[in-house]
């Protein structure tokens, strides 16, 4: 069973199409749709957030470090981190 399915398209490219009357048109959209549909569900990814907490504990993380932090921590972190890779960078750095 199948069912209708309208678009709408521009004018200049309805045009176009005219040149091309060999050309089934509602196969290529039908093959475009099932094509772009396969992309989705290949990417498509659900991933429960239990799992990942389970996974991130697995790997030695936190949770607790995993929680929100103030604005002013936040920006604690930040400086501390960039001063780290600058000391980490400047340390490899060929003098």
């Amino acid at each position: 069973m199948s069912v209708t399915f309208t678009v709408r398209i521009p004018r200049r490219l309805a045009e176009k199409m005219k040149r091309y009357k060999e050309i089934n048109w509602s196969e290529v959209v039908r093959k475009s749709i099932e094509e772009y549909l396969r992309k989705l569900e290949e990417t498509k990814t659900v991933v429960d957030a239990d799992e990942v907490l389970e996974e991130v504990t697995a790997l030695g993380v936190d949770p607790k470090d995993l929680e929100p932090r103030s604005y002013d921590e936040e920006v604690k972190y930040y400086r501390l981190m960039g001063e780290r890779e600058w000391k980490r960078l400047s340390t490899t750095l060929a003098r």
